[in-house]
C-alpha cells in the first residue's frame, strides 16, 4: 500500500454514527430533510442536529461530509441554501452531490465538494471536467478494475488536481445494497407509486418476485429466479487487495438505512482487512473468516459487483436479509442506577433467557452486544422474562429512555 486508504462509513442515526468511530472508520456520511437518497428509508437527521454531528466527529478525530444527492426541483432552492448555510456554520467537512446547482453553490461558498456516484463519472474526461467543483469523486458503481486503475494512472500522468489544488482523490464502493439501475438513477418506483428513486422515495419495489407473461397468449414464460431485479449486495472483502491497488484513495461501505450492528461489523472488518493488507498479512484464511463475520448482519448474498468484469450482475433469490443472524426487539431502558452500574429494562415483546446474547443501542454510545448471564426480574433472581416484567442487570453504559433492548438469535436453524 502506497498510501493512506480512507474508510468512509455510513450514518443513518447517532447509533450508527458512535457504531462507526467505535469499530475505527475514518470517517462517516450521512444525509438530512429530504434531499438525499435515502429520505425514505432511514431516519434521516434534521438540520438541527449538524451541530452534535460535527462535534461528535471532530471529537473523535473523524471527517463528516452530507449528503445533498438528490435531484434538485426549483422549490428546493431555498431549503439547499438553508442547509449549506448550516454546513459551513458547524464545519462540516464536504458535501456529496451531483446535482449542478448545489455544485455551484459549493462554490461560491467554498463548500468542499465531492462527487456523488449519481453523476455517473465513468471516464477520465468527466474526471477532468469535475476537478473544478471537487477534490474528491465517486466513480459509477458499473466499472471494472481494469476501467478504475486507468482512471487512476491517467489522473497520476496528467497531474490533475481537485478545486483545492490537492491531487484530485477516487473514492469507490466497497460493500453494501446494489441497485438495478446505473449508478441508482432508476425510474420503476416513479412510475409505479410516483415516489421518485431520484429524490430519495424508492419504494424498492424492483426487490419484489415477478413473473414474466405474454400479453397476447397468457403464456408465463420460465426463468430461473423470480426476483429478477433484486441484485445481491456487494461484498469485495475477498479482492480488497486488487481494488487497493487499483489507486483509489477512499472506501465506501453502503448502509444509511441498516442499524447499528450492520455499520460496525462492516466497518471492523474491512478496517482489519486494510490492516491487514497494509501489514501483509492478508490471507485467503483470514478473508473466509471476514466473510462469515460479514454474513451475520444484513444482506442479500454476496458477490464482488462489476470490479472483475462480470457482464451480469447477481440476483437475490430471496425477498430480504439472509443474514445468519437477526436481531428481536424486546423492550426499553427504564431507569439507570449509575452508583451500582446497573440498567433496568421493561420487556414489552417476546421474552428473554438467562445465557441469550442481547444488543443495546442508543443514541449515546452506539451498541454493546453482551450474553445475558445474571439478571433480575421484577427484583428477583430467574432464569426467564417474559412481556411486562422489568429486567435489571450490570451494564457499565448509562442508558435512557431512548435506549433499546433486542435478542440476537441464529437463522441458521430456523
Amino acid at each position: 500500500m502506497k498510501k493512506n486508504i480512507e474508510l468512509l462509513s455510513p450514518a443513518g442515526s447517532f447509533e450508527s454514527l458512535h457504531a462507526a468511530i467505535k469499530a475505527g472508520a475514518n470517517a462517516i456520511y450521512f444525509g438530512v430533510e429530504q434531499l438525499n437518497m435515502r429520505s425514505r428509508s432511514a431516519n434521516s437527521f434534521s438540520l438541527s442536529n449538524l451541530a452534535e454531528i460535527s462535534s461528535i466527529c471532530k471529537t473523535h478525530k473523524i471527517r463528516s461530509y452530507i449528503t445533498l444527492n438528490t435531484v434538485m426541483y426549483e422549490h428546493d432552492m431555498q431549503l439547499l441554501q438553508l442547509i449549506l448555510k448550516e454546513v459551513k456554520k458547524h464545519k462540516i467537512d464536504a458535501v456529496i452531490a451531483a446535482d449542478f446547482a448545489v455544485m455551484e453553490k459549493c462554490k461560491q461558498l467554498k463548500i468542499p465538494l465531492h462527487i456523488s456516484t449519481q453523476a455517473n463519472v465513468s471516464n477520465i474526461e468527466s474526471v477532468k471536467f469535475f476537478s473544478a467543483f471537487s477534490d474528491v469523486i465517486v466513480l459509477a458503481r458499473e466499472l471494472t478494475l481494469t476501467q478504475i486503475e486507468n482512471i487512476t494512472k491517467e489522473i497520476q500522468r496528467k497531474k490533475i488536481i481537485g478545486i483545492s489544488g490537492k491531487p484530485l482523490q477516487i473514492e469507490i464502493f466497497v460493500h453494501g445494497a446494489l441497485c438495478m439501475a446505473i449508478s441508482g438513477k432508476c425510474y420503476l418506483s416513479l412510475h409505479s407509486k410516483n415516489a421518485s428513486a431520484n429524490r430519495g422515495a424508492c419504494f424498492q419495489n424492483c426487490r419484489r418476485s415477478y413473473t414474466v407473461k405474454d400479453t397476447e397468449t397468457n403464456e408465463e414464460l420460465l426463468i430461473d429466479n423470480e426476483y429478477i431485479m433484486s441484485p445481491k449486495d456487494l461484498c469485495t472483502i475477498n479482492v480488497l487487495d486488487q481494488i487497493i491497488n487499483s489507486g483509489i484513495d477512499v472506501l465506501k461501505i453502503e448502509g444509511r438505512s441498516k442499524g447499528p450492528e450492520y455499520v460496525y461489523t462492516v466497518t471492523k472488518y474491512y478496517k482489519e482487512a486494510i490492516k491487514s493488507i497494509e501489514e501483509g498479512t492478508y490471507t485467503r484464511d483470514k478473508v473466509i473468516a471476514w466473510e462469515n463475520e460479514l454474513k451475520k448482519v444484513y444482506n442479500r448474498g454476496f458477490w464482488e459487483g462489476y470490479y472483475l468484469g462480470r457482464d451480469l450482475g447477481e440476483w437475490t433469490k430471496e425477498p430480504g436479509s439472509i443474514a445468519t443472524e437477526k436481531k428481536i426487539y424486546l423492550g426499553v431502558a427504564k431507569k439507570y442506577y449509575s452508583k451500582i452500574a446497573v440498567a433496568e429494562f421493561l420487556i414489552e415483546a417476546g421474552y428473554i433467557k438467562k445465557e441469550d446474547s442481547i444488543m443495546i443501542t442508543s443514541p449515546q454510545f452506539g451498541f454493546e452486544q453482551i450474553n445475558l448471564n445474571n439478571f433480575l426480574v421484577n427484583g428477583e433472581a430467574k432464569e426467564l422474562a417474559i412481556k411486562g416484567d422489568l429486567i435489571t442487570f450490570p451494564f457499565k453504559k448509562k442508558v435512557c429512555n431512548k435506549t433499546k433492548l433486542y435478542k440476537i438469535v441464529s437463522t441458521l436453524n430456523a
